[in-house]
Order: C-alpha cells, then structure tokens, then sequence
C-alpha cells in the first residue's frame, strides 16, 4: 500500500535532520594532539618502528617524532614528513617508513602573532605561555621567520640491543646555522604529561631550503612571526603488539634524564 504523501516527505526530513546534527557534532569536537607510543618507551630504547608515516599521516599534517631505530629527527609540515638524518641531510619519507613515536595534529592557528628580533628559545616560552594562558592544555606552535642562529641536533640510527636514549645522545650530531630561514614546529606539553610526552616545549626545525633541520636545542630569530593552536584533547595510541613496548619497564621516573637530552641553553 503506498504510503500518505506527509509520511513521504517527513522520512526524507528526518534523515536531512540526522545528517545535520551528525555534522554539527563533528565540528564542534575539540581539537586534538595525535601521540603514537610514549616518550618514557622511547627513553629505554624502544626503537622499532610500529606505525607506518602515511598512517600517522591520517592524523594530523603537522608535528614531530623519529624514525625506526631511532634513524634521525622526523618534522611532519604541510603534510609532508621530512627525516633529518645523523650527517644533517634532509629527506622526505616515504609512508612505508615506520616511526615508534611521534606526535601530530590537523594545524589550524587560532591565534597568530609578529616576534621582535633577538627573541630566543626562554623568550619565545614565555611569549606563547602568555599568549595561549591555559597551562594545562596542548599548544601546538609554527614559527616562521630568518634567524640569526639556529642550533639543532639528530641521531644516529641505534643497532640492537638498543641503548637508551640518554647514551644515545652522548654521540649526537649538532648543528649550528647563520642566517637561515625556516620553520619552528612542535609543541607545548602540560606538565601532567610527564612519562607520556615531554612536558614543555619540545621543538623541530627545517629550513626553507629543506637541507637543514633538526631537534632545536637553541635559536635567535631575526625577524618573524608565530601562530598558535591550543588543543583540548589528546588521542593516546599504544603499540599493542608483542614488541619492545610491551615489556618496557615504564615505572621509573625519567624526568632528570629528559630533560637532559632535550635542552641546551648554552
């Protein structure tokens, strides 16, 4: 039997109005930070590769991380992945490369802001605190500019048994650039996050030219600019596999360690 023209007409409405609420929940999810594995993993020496870089690519165009035994720095921007290797050459991935951390998000600024020359890594700190004022979210930041310096570090790739990263970085590779222009991208961490990320700011650099780059352990910008992305949410994803992150012993507090091997304000 055909059913009444209303009925006809009010099924259609009511999926157009399912269809709009599902589109208004989408967009009104909060922001969030993509973060495959732990730092605390990757400060045993938990270095193999569980997460192919097209699949991180999934989650976000922009961030941080490294490679598969440790092999370099990696800098995710305008979707690219980018590998900064131990003789300081630059390369982008390609996505059957796998990484056992990194952290990423879908870049959008909600704020952006001019720099005075002479700002340096302290500084730079404490205009992005006062500026995103909300301690105990995620910040992600992109600074694009020339700067005066810019000092930055990578890795060898590690052979098993892996050490741990802080022997690891006794036999870094630092660099030192003059007058280069490039970009700053990383994050700001909530200290509650200590043993899962790095509280703090921990920052990548790659330059325009994409020939240099690195862990940035220090920097003074000539002339510049910031923009900025808080984000109110953090997506957790942990190897479930039977490799080394399941028997990591993530117990002990590795903060002094930490913060060994990620700062360098000489």
């Amino acid at each position: 039997m055909q059913r009444p023209s209303s009925e006809l007409i009010r099924l259609p409405l009511l999926a157009l109005l399912a269809l709009t609420l599902l589109a208004g929940c989408s967009r009104g999810q909060p922001a969030a930070v993509y973060q495959h594995a732990t730092i605390d993993a990757l400060m045993t020496g938990v270095y193999d590769g569980n997460l192919r870089c097209d699949d991180l690519l999934a989650h976000g165009d922009f961030g941080i991380g490294t490679f598969d035994a440790l092999d370099g720095e990696m800098v995710v921007l305008d979707g690219v992945v980018h590998q900064v290797r131990f003789d300081g050459s630059v390369h982008p991935v390609a996505g059957a490369v796998t990484t056992p951390f990194a952290t990423v998000c879908r870049f959008h600024p909600d704020q952006a802001c001019a720099l005075p020359a002479g700002t340096d890594f302290p500084a730079l700190e404490q205009l992005v605190n006062a500026r995103q004022g909300r301690p105990n979210l995620f910040c992600a930041l992109r600074v694009h500019g020339r700067f005066a310096t810019m000092k930055t570090r990578s890795v060898p790739r590690q052979a098993r048994p892996y050490p741990p990263l802080a022997e690891v970085a006794k036999g870094q590779a630092v660099f030192t650039m003059q007058e280069v222009s490039g970009t700053i991208v990383g994050f700001r961490c909530p200290a509650f996050v200590k043993g899962v990320n790095v509280p703090g700011y921990h920052l990548h650099f790659l330059s325009d030219d994409r020939r240099q780059g690195g862990h940035i352990l220090a920097f003074t910008l000539a002339e510049g600019g910031a923009e900025l992305m808080t984000l109110s949410a953090l997506h957790l994803d942990l190897p479930a596999g039977s490799g080394g992150f399941q028997g990591a012993d993530l117990g002990q507090d590795r903060s002094a360690d930490l913060h060994r091997i990620e700062s360098d304000r000489k």
